[in-house]
């Protein structure tokens, strides 16, 4: 499939501004901690978001030109979820993770799962052990996460023909290990938000609201 229509790859100069953005950034981001007049700062909370609008354009660009991503991570609103009622001192926890995506290039997915199981079935040398994908979207994902850990495939998701939605990464605290089996069924279900030490969260909407917010500023 012909990639004529994708987005132009960013520039090296495009890249090494975006990493000085970051920098900048940074340092306007610590001056303002150093000369923050209280706890709610509002320029602290400026530079913040200053700071994580910087360092997710910097990521997408690095992505787009040299496949390689970084560690930065927009963390969700404070006041997203209620306060913490769980225990001091956690001896167990539990690591929710959801990632969207959208199937953009169906005819990628199929092709890059049909060279999986392809490779699978030379290794094996047993033409019955390897999926034929054919046309089937719902195989061709079988075989990707299959194959893949999901945080690989987020860091290749447009090799596959998918495009990133929202995600969110919650780590909730727990009094003990549950037992073996005990939550299988229903994974997602004992959730409780007053238990979450921390979460963090990637959304497009981020970028909406620095865009408002540019808005306003210049209105």
């Amino acid at each position: 499939m012909s990639d004529a229509s994708a987005p132009a790859q960013p520039t090296a100069a495009e890249v090494r501004a975006a990493a000085e953005a970051v920098k900048a950034a940074l340092d306007r981001h610590l001056e303002a901690v150093e000369r923050r007049t209280g706890e709610d700062d509002p320029a602290v909370y400026a530079a913040f978001n200053a700071l994580a609008a910087a360092a997710e354009a910097y990521d997408e660009r690095l992505y787009d030109r040299y496949d390689e991503v970084t560690p930065f991570e927009i963390p969700g609103a404070d006041d997203s979820m209620p306060p913490y009622t769980g225990p001091d001192e956690p001896n167990a926890l539990s690591v929710l993770i959801r990632r969207d995506y959208a199937v953009v290039e169906p005819q990628r997915l199929l092709a890059q799962a049909q060279r999986i199981a392809d490779l699978d079935r030379d290794e094996t040398a047993d033409d019955t052990s390897a999926a034929v994908v054919g046309a089937s979207v719902h195989a061709a994902l079988g075989v990707l996460f299959g194959e893949f850990e999901p945080d690989e495939i987020a860091s290749r998701h447009k090799e596959f023909g998918l495009e990133e939605g929202d995600s969110t990464l919650w780590v909730s605290a727990a009094d003990e290990l549950p037992e073996p089996g005990e939550w299988l069924s229903t994974p997602f279900d004992q959730a409780d938000p007053e238990r979450v030490v921390c979460r963090f969260d990637v959304s497009a909407v981020f970028d909406e609201e620095d865009l408002d917010e540019g808005d306003l500023d210049s209105a």
